[in-house]
């Protein structure tokens, strides 16, 4: 399974090679990595998507713990939360083909940032799954790039399941 773990650093130098340094030394691959300041100047928030079962996500929290500079490890995998990834997609394009990506995209509700001859640059921003959907899509005219951010998430205050919401959408 895998788990979406939130961690409010200290911002310094090095600290995230530590962190990095501490999934390598247990043999942990860390699928997903987002890195910006937070609500405070001197801290970080590091989002990760790291695969693992419930006991080993607990032991790689403790070890987080014990690093210095780590203030608050949350998994918030099970938590209601608003994610969001960015992912710049250069796509084949002929003109014949344009018409029917750029239909796509509106669809997807991404933007077209960069045009050439042969060739269309997409931005998509939502959640994970909206990015394997409209690759699906584009992915017929041929894929020539893909730049992804990680994922990046915030508990919702409200403590909303947009997931349950959207199954009860679904049965109506």
């Amino acid at each position: 399974m895998k788990h979406t773990l939130s961690v409010l650093v200290q911002d310094e130098a090095g600290v995230l090679t530590r962190i990095a340094g501490l999934f390598a030394r247990r043999g942990f691959n860390i699928e997903s990595l987002a890195v910006g300041p937070a609500e405070n100047l001197a801290v970080s928030r590091i989002t990760m998507v790291v695969p693992g079962d419930d006991l080993t996500i607990e032991q790689l929290t403790k070890q987080l713990y014990k690093l210095i500079e780590v203030m608050e490890v949350q998994d918030i995998t099970q938590t209601p939360c608003v994610e969001r990834e960015l992912m710049l997609i250069k796509v084949n394009a002929t003109p014949e083909q344009r018409s029917e990506v750029i239909q796509i995209v509106q669809i997807f509700r991404a933007r077209i940032v960069d045009m050439s001859e042969d060739t269309l640059t997409i931005e998509v921003v939502g959640d994970p799954g909206k990015m394997v959907a409209i690759l699906q899509m584009v992915s017929k005219f041929g894929v020539k790039e893909v730049a992804r951010t990680g994922k990046i998430a915030l508990v919702r205050e409200s403590g909303v399941n947009t997931e349950y919401l959207k199954s009860l959408q679904a049965k109506v």
